[in-house]
């Protein structure tokens, strides 16, 4: 088993923590170890279910409902610039 420190927890989050625990008739160790548990079961399932969107998908889907807009595209010329060797 590993050893996790949590350094600067705010005090509130370790009062809420400690009550929590106490409710749960726990230790905050324990309780601790639960909800990292939770959590991450629950994003594990998340994510399994559901795929996540990558940037241009997400993009694309946020402006697609302002319409679309058509570009010209110039015709491709030839190029002035010599092939490279790679002897």
């Amino acid at each position: 088993m590993a050893t996790l420190t949590i350094r600067n927890l705010d005090e509130s989050v370790k009062r809420e923590l400690r009550m929590r625990a106490a409710r749960n008739g726990r230790s905050m160790e324990s309780e601790v170890r639960e909800l990292l548990s939770e959590v991450l079961q629950r994003n594990s399932h998340e994510s399994a279910a559901k795929p996540e969107e990558d940037l241009g998908t997400a993009i694309r889907n946020l402006f697609a409902p302002l319409g679309g807009v058509e570009l010209q595209i110039p015709p491709r010329g030839k190029s002035t610039r010599p092939i490279p060797k790679f002897d």
